[in-house]
């Protein structure tokens, strides 16, 4: 239902209500509201399905020439105000110091803010250029390349798609996704074939670095989240998701991607220069997350939130919609989390608690969770919080 819809019904209802017929003006006003609504949702169902089969995804709006945003990716205003420049700052951590500042630093980091960048983390930087300049080889080729790789099939392990709760979340977001599952090099696009599969492989290993500091900042052994909690179980890949954010005529109207949390354990985010990532630090003020050149962006996820039971915080973060001078954003993330029969399998719940805050889950079913309900700006932890 649009808001002038809305507007419209509340404004019968309380012309009708002040007559005398109360109870019969009242009765057909409330069907013609629900008429109207009905009318709204399959007028905005209409939009969402004609944009879903062009497959392709805001960049073919983009080269369309589109000159306004479409009321499916209006997001209303968001109540947080963005933070000063200054007044938070997200933590840089250099993996070349010892191991002592280094445990230290991601626990201040992952109990306060939950983000962190690092460097000097050893992937080579011709390896990351390459990595970000394949996602925008991939995004802004003709239509016509991109379209075979457009599915909603969560069972396709190579996913070309914009928005992936495109049919469930209440407004679109202003951005492409080219999803790569571990897969077999002669699937991926050969857009990305040069740099994906070592750039995968490499940032898993730093993902076990990464592992390994968090287990010891929870007073644990390195090998803990990965060999005993089982983090990484299921296989030797690592998913990717190569996003892109083409510019937008009307930035303020929209967002490149609405607040989240992430449905994993860990998240490490190649990003390029443009900036526009933030994160929702104290729940109160959007953060932004400054490009720095060659480093990583590391976030917590939902899932080590909850096996911490809640000593580190897997927070909210957002992209704002790029403006025509900014230009497109390219971004490529990788989720940390088991997959294969692991998924279905192994329960995930609070590590050593004497008091408990969440239930015991499999991954299968709260990432089940977390895409059915799509993202409404609720966290999926909400969900398994035990009653205390």
């Amino acid at each position: 239902m649009t808001v002038s819809s809305a507007v419209d019904c509340r404004v019968h209802l309380s012309l009708r209500v002040g007559r005398g017929t109360r109870r019969t003006h009242v009765a057909v006003t409330a069907v013609d509201c629900r008429a109207s609504q009905s009318m709204a949702s399959s007028d905005r169902l209409s939009q969402l399905k004609a944009f879903d089969d062009t497959k392709a995804g805001v960049k073919g709006l983009v080269d369309a020439g589109v000159a306004a945003v479409p009321p499916i990716f209006h997001h209303p205003p968001d109540p947080h105000a963005v933070a000063p420049a200054g007044a938070v700052t997200i933590p840089v951590v250099d993996l070349a110091d010892g191991r002592a500042d280094l445990v230290a630093q991601v626990r201040a980091a992952a109990e306060s803010v939950g983000f962190f960048q690092v460097v000097n983390h050893g992937v080579p930087g011709e390896l990351l250029a390459e990595t970000l300049a394949s996602a925008r080889r991939f995004h802004e080729a003709p239509a016509e390349a991109r379209r075979p790789y457009y599915t909603r099939d969560p069972a396709r392990r190579v996913r070309y798609q914009s928005n992936v709760d495109l049919f469930r979340s209440p407004a679109a977001n202003w951005r492409d996704t080219l999803f790569l599952e571990p897969s077999p090099e002669e699937e991926i696009p050969p857009a990305c074939r040069p740099a994906m599969p070592e750039f995968a492989r490499q940032v898993r290993e730093l993902g076990r670095r990464l592992l390994g500091l968090l287990s010891e900042a929870m007073g644990l052994d390195a090998g803990y989240l990965e060999r005993d909690a089982g983090c990484l179980d299921g296989g030797e890949g690592v998913p990717v998701g190569c996003h892109y954010y083409p510019p937008c005529p009307e930035p303020e109207k929209t967002l490149g991607m609405t607040r989240h949390s992430d449905p994993c354990f860990l998240t490490v985010l190649l990003q390029d220069g443009v900036g526009g990532l933030q994160a929702l630090v104290g729940g109160s003020s959007w953060v932004d997350v400054p490009p720095v050149p060659g480093a990583f962006v590391v976030n917590v996820g939902d899932l080590l939130q909850l096996v911490s039971n809640d000593r580190f915080r897997s927070v909210e973060h957002r992209v704002v919609a790029m403006s025509p001078a900014a230009g497109a954003r390219v971004s490529v993330a990788c989720f940390f989390r088991p997959t294969g029969d692991a998924a279905d399998t192994r329960a995930y719940g609070p590590i050593d608690a004497t008091t408990p805050r969440y239930r015991s889950v499999t991954v299968t079913e709260f990432m089940g969770y977390h895409r059915n309900k799509g993202l409404d700006g609720r966290s999926a932890l909400g969900h398994f919080r035990l009653q205390l």
